[in-house]
């Protein structure tokens, strides 16, 4: 019997403890559930993100084809309409093709030891992208084909815009050779320093949209090739008023709205960022559009059609970099100031170092862009976007100062490779009898 209790009274203490441990198992497993972090969700497509995306890369594609295809047709004279708009188009094509062998990955992928410089060859042909690859996973959440394709319309319009400075002087082999290297020499580089993890956007550099990646880039480098073409035949005695107002005003008109997906598409998500930065366009654009041309009636008394136009573009470029970072009244300021000086710049400072800067590259772009550059730094706001905290003067006219030697350094020797290679322009008679024809081989009737 003493057995029989003592095992009996073991058992029932052997439970109570049992019970005791279960129930303290099953109040702190809750309290170490809570302790434990959570595994990260894994990103997941963005489809309103990705559906604002495809929407702005149309647009801006659209703002080469047809948008400045006919915005610069208009303005050459009728023998080198097709010429020009032939630019355009051409250009579009081959940046396109060098964009997916190696533009994007030497970019936008990782360049190791050298990332500061220039991405790598890892993506080369899109290599290794799939259909559900992330751009910013976590943050944007779009496709990576997408990025690609609307990083590529940035590319292809940088180019096209400095066709504009040589307008009716330049071969069209000539031109084929000289976009091809200066693609990947210049936009490039510039590209992946800005926005591709490289040197300069480390350093605090802010270019919301292209300021310095495309408009200083391609007015800096239009301007080299006018200054080495020289001037066009006949520049300063023959007529060359625009041919046909009415293709640059439906051009303009094109590159305006387009510009909306260059801007508020440049946020990459469809926020409350991307609405600022739409705003802001609108906004600069107009008061661009009104200072150019008020500016003009007060000097030459008359306001035309070309000025307003041409004031509008100024105003769209300008505002690009500051686009998603200062507020409306922000917007309002840079494009008036653009709109001034732009129009001083195109029509008076051109003029008086007499360079032919055929249709105003330079002039609208080169100094477009450095103004909305440096008004960035001036004039961003950490209401609209974070990033404008760490804004200053300095930082941009760093951004500024870089891009605009390595563009002209770069461009001037492509453009010595090039001359070499096939010659830069025309014959005399060539040029004379319009481009239309000696390049083409057709006529507007």
């Amino acid at each position: 019997m003493k057995t029989t209790g003592r095992a009996a009274l073991l058992g029932s203490l052997a439970l109570a403890a049992l019970g005791t441990v279960t129930a303290f198992a099953q109040e702190a497993a809750p309290a170490a559930a809570a302790a434990a972090p959570a595994a990260a969700p894994t990103p997941v497509l963005d489809t309103g993100n990705t559906a604002w995306m495809l929407t702005s890369t149309a647009l801006v594609l659209m703002m080469t084809i047809p948008g400045l295809a006919l915005f610069y047709g208009g303005m050459v004279r009728k023998k080198n309409v097709l010429a020009t708009i032939m630019q355009s188009f051409a250009i579009t094509c081959l940046v396109t093709v060098l964009w997916f062998m190696f533009g994007y990955s030497l970019a936008f992928s990782d360049g190791g030891g050298m990332n500061a410089y220039l991405g790598g060859t890892s993506k080369f042909f899109h290599h290794g992208i799939t259909t559900a690859s992330l751009w910013l996973p976590g943050v944007a959440n779009i496709p990576e084909f997408v990025f690609s394709m609307f990083q590529m319309t940035f590319a292809i319009i940088t180019p096209a815009l400095i066709a504009g400075a040589f307008a009716e002087r330049f071969k069209f082999s000539a031109l084929l050779i000289f976009m091809a290297l200066w693609l990947l020499v210049v936009y490039v580089p510039i590209a992946h320093w800005v926005w591709g993890g490289g040197f300069l956007g480390t350093a605090g550099v802010l270019d919301f949209a292209g300021g310095t990646v495309v408009h200083i880039n391609a007015g800096v480098a239009g301007l080299v090739c006018a200054l080495v073409l020289g001037k066009r035949e006949g520049y300063g005695t023959a007529n060359m008023a625009p041919h046909n107002l009415v293709y640059s005003v439906i051009g303009a008109s094109l590159l305006w709205v387009g510009w909306f997906g260059f801007n508020a598409g440049s946020e990459l998500a469809a926020d409350g960022l991307a609405g600022a930065a739409m705003l802001n366009t609108q906004v600069a654009t107009a008061a661009a559009a009104l200072a150019w041309m008020f500016a003009e009636w007060i000097v030459a008394k008359k306001p035309s059609v070309l000025g307003i136009i041409s004031g509008a573009v100024a105003g769209l470029v300008a505002v690009t970099p500051a686009s998603g970072f200062v507020n409306p009244t922000g917007a309002f300021i840079v494009g008036i100031v653009a709109g001034v000086l732009c129009y001083l710049s195109a029509v008076k400072v051109k003029h008086m170092f007499g360079y032919d800067d055929s249709l105003d590259a330079f002039g609208v772009h080169g100094v477009g862009g450095v103004i909305g550059a440096l008004l960035t730094g001036v004039l961003a706001d950490p209401a609209i976007n974070s990033l404008s905290s760490g804004a200053s003067l300095g930082k941009q006219i760093y951004g500024v100062a870089v891009t605009i030697v390595w563009t002209a350094v770069a461009t001037f020797v492509i453009l010595y490779i090039v001359k070499a290679l096939v010659g830069l322009r025309p014959t005399t008679q060539e040029e004379v009898e319009g481009l239309d024809i000696s390049q083409h081989g057709e006529v507007v009737p």
